[in-house]
């Protein structure tokens, strides 16, 4: 990477501070803190470490950065804008203004070189072990001996706060275990949060923390000496087998009167302080968003060596082509983010004379049916694949090479970075975070697994999934009260309707086998976010229908003629429902199975009301879980089954159904009990909305 002179290098990382505190103080809202106390450091990374193409953000081969403390996102803002990527002038003065590509917190999609969403601490770092991991497996999968076509390193910035959160020691742990070599996190250590000194709560020796988990530690004690820090990053790429941990003593709100204090983190300078500031670093000019041109000379020259590095990497691919064709073809198709053609030809499918069997059990048999077909499927559980049938069964455990320990549990005889079985250890938070940055990076097809009643556990990390729509799948078992013994502690009962409120993301509750090959077919081709499937530990008859998970919701039996009641359910309680029908006469009752009423309500108006027909009012919904987000779809002359104001309890499966009411008799007497309360709960209906 080229070298300046230093009074050139100040002047470039004051224009990092100074454009930074002037999009701040233009939008009157905002963090100044770190981006004048981290620039220094960021700026020795970037400009003679961070190998990246600006005119290319997505070149395959490029270092990732992961600015994990979210909240300084104009050190990103300004790095992205004087290094020539596409993000004009103009953007960083609309920061945090409606329609702007810059947002008060990084959003993935928004601005180039923006590598993933952050804001809720210790994400990012948790996603950059994902990033990490991701190169690890692509590297050992598609490298051959003198042909190296993936090569490339994670580097994330946090601060205090994302260290306090538990999802990134989670995360940090399990980098330590994998010794992912190629990962770097520089430390922010200012000393200061949101509401005054860090040693209010946070004295932790956060280098013997890291130390303890396997990490390559250092120190740089002054965060102002750019020669320090590129030492420090030097030497944490040349220590191959661990991953690396820097901390950076920095001043928070370096310059700036408030330096070294708390009043500096998230609030914005005045017009007044912006000056003190800029007179205080020596900045040339006090006019606001002023950029010297020797130092915007000096960072474009990011434009010209990215594109150097750039291509000198495809003219190793080019021969790397050659060598391997089939290779490099299978590389682009991954990269791309497409499916092989016959990806889904060894999907089961299972008859209604079959005995009866566990959606969980299903989804291994499909998953292992897909991961034959789909390499690049790749993913584990928290500790749990026993119960969530989700190992992949020949596709080798993702691990620590030189790891000798004991392998039992291990699900193949291959051990190292190619495998495909994740083992993440009951670590569900940075799971579904790790997830995330697995699915960032491309090439890779990520699942996780665990028990519903954990989503909990996940959610932070489903939710900014969803925000940024990765392709992510979270499969979830043992997904209601039928859990029976193991009781209230492991019974989802808020959970479904929890994971249904949340934008973009799909959540599929199958009801039986088919239904859950269909589920697993919708996930692999869904676009626009991620899916979840929610699978049970007890065994289900298997239904005799078309399986239409891909339309949220379809007619699985029907009445003769117009029916007198529409009786819809999601999951296991789609036999019950069945039950219910037989007993109350067949002729007279539709059921309706609603694996994602999120995804149904999505369909057309025509085929909705195909399904729930206008006219008949008199409907039942049937969930053994909270009642929320089945009133939509019921109406308001409708009912719905369901769990209220408690919890589930431990005892056997048969009788926490009977106790419930989830058996086909007593949902029967329920739906005798509606059709003979409708005419009156009409007639009422209508009194109100007319007055008379």
């Amino acid at each position: 990477m080229p070298r300046t002179d230093p009074a050139l290098d100040q002047l470039c990382v004051d224009t990092i501070r100074a454009l930074s505190i002037d999009a701040i103080a233009e939008a009157n809202s905002g963090h100044p803190g770190l981006p004048l106390g981290a620039a220094p450091a960021a700026w020795a990374l970037w400009s003679r470490h961070l190998r990246h193409s600006p005119k290319n953000p997505s070149w395959p081969d490029r270092d990732r950065f992961v600015l994990s403390a979210g909240h300084g996102s104009m050190l990103l803002y300004s790095l992205l804008h004087l290094t020539g990527y596409d993000l004009p002038l103009e953007e960083i003065k609309r920061f945090r203004q409606w329609g702007s590509r810059t947002p008060g917190h990084p959003e993935h999609g928004m601005a180039p070189g923006v590598e993933t969403t952050t804001g809720p601490l210790g994400q990012g770092l948790a996603n950059s072990v994902g990033m990490a991991m991701a190169e690890a497996h692509l590297a050992a999968r598609f490298n051959r001996p003198g042909h190296t076509v993936i090569d490339h390193r994670t580097f994330a910035l946090a601060g205090d706060g994302d260290l306090m959160e538990g999802v990134a020691l989670e995360a940090t742990s399990l980098a330590g275990h994998l010794a992912l070599g190629k990962l770097t996190c520089l430390y922010d250590a200012n000393r200061i949060s949101l509401a005054g000194a860090t040693d209010l709560s946070f004295t932790q020796d956060m280098g013997r923390t890291f130390e303890a988990c396997g990490w390559h530690v250092q120190t740089v004690e002054d965060g102002n000496d750019l020669d320090a820090v590129d030492a420090a990053l030097a030497a944490a790429k040349s220590a191959t087998e661990k991953p690396s941990f820097i901390i950076v003593r920095s001043h928070i709100g370096f310059g700036s009167p408030k330096q070294d204090t708390s009043g500096v983190h998230g609030s914005p300078l005045t017009p007044d302080e912006v000056k003190q500031t800029k007179r205080a670093l020596g900045y040339p000019s006090e006019e606001p968003f002023f950029i010297p041109e020797d130092a915007l000379e000096r960072m474009r020259t990011a434009v010209e060596q990215g594109a150097k590095t750039e291509a000198e990497w495809r003219d190793r691919f080019e021969a790397y082509r050659k060598a391997h064709p089939e290779l490099a073809a299978e590389f682009e198709r991954v990269m791309a983010g497409e499916l092989p053609g016959d990806w889904d030809a060894d999907i089961p499918t299972f008859a209604a004379d079959d005995k009866p069997m566990a959606t969980r059990k299903a989804g291994g048999a499909v998953i292992n049916a897909i991961g034959a077909r789909v390499p690049e499927l790749l993913g584990g559980s928290a500790d749990l694949n026993p119960s969530t049938n989700t190992a992949l069964k020949g596709a080798g455990d993702f691990q620590n090479p030189a790891l000798k320990g004991d392998r039992e549990g291990a699900v193949g005889a291959e051990w190292g970075y190619a495998g495909r079985n994740v083992h993440f250890g009951v670590r569900e938070h940075a799971m579904g975070a790790i997830a995330s940055g697995l699915a960032l990076h491309g090439g890779i097809r990520p699942f996780t697994a665990t028990f519903l009643m954990f989503a909990d556990y996940m959610r932070p990390s489903i939710r900014l999934a969803s925000l940024m729509e990765l392709p992510v799948i979270y499969v979830f078992t043992h997904d209601s009260i039928a859990v029976g013994e193991d009781g209230p502690t492991h019974e989802p009962v808020e959970h479904a309707a929890a994971l249904r409120a949340i934008p973009h993301l799909t959540v599929l509750r199958p009801a039986d086998a088919n239904e859950t090959a269909a589920a697993w077919r919708f996930a692999m081709t869904h676009e626009g976010g991620p899916t979840t499937l929610l699978l049970t530990r007890q065994n289900l008859p298997v239904l005799d229908g078309p399986a239409l998970v891909e339309r949220g919701g379809y007619v699985l039996a029907d009445a003769e003629g117009t029916p007198e009641l529409v009786m819809m359910a999601s999951g296991s309680e789609v036999s019950v429902a069945l039950e219910a029908r037989k007993i109350l006469g067949k002729d007279k009752v539709r059921v309706v199975s609603m694996p994602s009423p999120g995804l149904f309500l999505k369909q057309d108006e025509a085929y909705r009301d195909s399904v729930l027909p206008p006219g008949v009012w008199a409907r039942m919904a049937v969930e053994a879980g909270v009642p929320q987000g089945w009133h939509r779809l019921v109406g308001p002359l409708g009912e719905v089954v369901a769990i209220e104001d408690r919890f589930g309890a431990s005892a056997p499966l048969k009788d926490m159904m009977e106790h419930y009411g989830f058996t086909g008799a007593q949902v029967a007497e329920r739906a005798k009990a509606l059709l003979t309360a409708y005419p009156a709960r009409a007639k009422a209906l209508a009194t109100r909305l007319t007055g008379s």
